[in-house]
């Protein structure tokens, strides 16, 4: 009797020592399993992973190759953080599918790029030039925002800039035609098979398929956009110690002097 009430006792504690870190009910363990694309994102999460080992946090990284699943997943419980998005993108899924996510930190920016096969820079664009975007409508404030600080349109002065949509540019002087009916993804697939004038891929994107935004692309956003990628959690692990020690880290010198070594300015630590 007294094996059966030690083995039963020995069976408990093991598996209150498991779980994936979930703050919202029983002790946090030393496990954090995060969502991430797969560049940058857990390519900066490999360099935090040693740092945070130091701190007796585990790291499991899992990667994914779209934008739809992390949230999915972390609703779901299967991951306890995501790092794939910015504030815009994020507010804007918790509106269409009622996720409870908050932000636990920004972390850095991948400006957007305009690329194009057919034009050297944007002052050789025709009238009516197609320019591709993605269908992310939460993309399309900051891409318009872009071509506005470009010269190439204007946008309503009464409109907030993050919320901005192809009906709200009041100046085309180029008459530029957009086309917003690709999935984030495959852009670059369009780029590299020469569809329209110009194409705006996010860097993460571009950079997986061995473009250099710094290079290739003939204008980059400025790294002052508001549109950092961010750790999100549920609402219920906002406090979890171990989110908050893996945002410490991503937020080191070690971890900043990575991006910038790494990407040359193309992937810029956020402030």
């Amino acid at each position: 009797m007294k094996k059966l009430l030690a083995g039963t006792l020995l069976t408990a504690l093991t598996l209150a020592g498991c779980g994936s870190g979930s703050g919202g009910s029983g002790e946090e363990s030393s496990t954090l399993k995060i969502g991430a694309s797969n560049v940058p994102h857990a390519e900066i999460l490999e360099q935090a992973k040693p740092l945070l080992e130091e701190q007796g946090v585990t790291l499991e990284i899992e990667t994914y190759q779209d934008y739809i699943l992390p949230n999915q997943d972390l609703e779901g419980g299967e991951i306890d953080a995501n790092y794939f998005q910015h504030i815009p993108y994020l507010e804007d899924q918790k509106q269409e599918f009622g996720y409870d996510f908050v932000s636990a930190g920004g972390i850095h920016i991948e400006p957007i790029g305009i690329y194009s096969k057919k034009h050297a820079s944007l002052d050789e664009l025709p009238d009516g030039a197609t320019i591709l975007m993605s269908n992310s409508v939460a993309d399309h404030g900051r891409i318009l925002s872009m071509l506005e600080a470009e010269g190439l349109i204007k946008l309503d002065e009464g409109v907030e800039k993050t919320a901005a949509e192809v009906s709200d540019v009041v100046e085309n002087p180029k008459n530029l035609e957009f086309d917003a009916n690709y999935e984030a993804a495959l852009l670059v697939q369009m780029y590299e098979s020469g569809e329209g004038d110009a194409v705006l891929i996010n860097s993460n994107y571009a950079i997986d398929a061995g473009l250099n935004p710094l290079e290739d692309s003939i204008a980059l956003e400025s790294s002052d956009s508001p549109y950092a990628n961010i750790i999100a959690v549920r609402a219920e692990d906002e406090g979890n110690e171990n989110v908050a020690k893996l945002v410490e880290v991503l937020h080191s010198e070690e971890i900043k002097d990575f991006m910038l070594e790494e990407w040359g300015g193309a992937i810029v630590p956020a402030e």
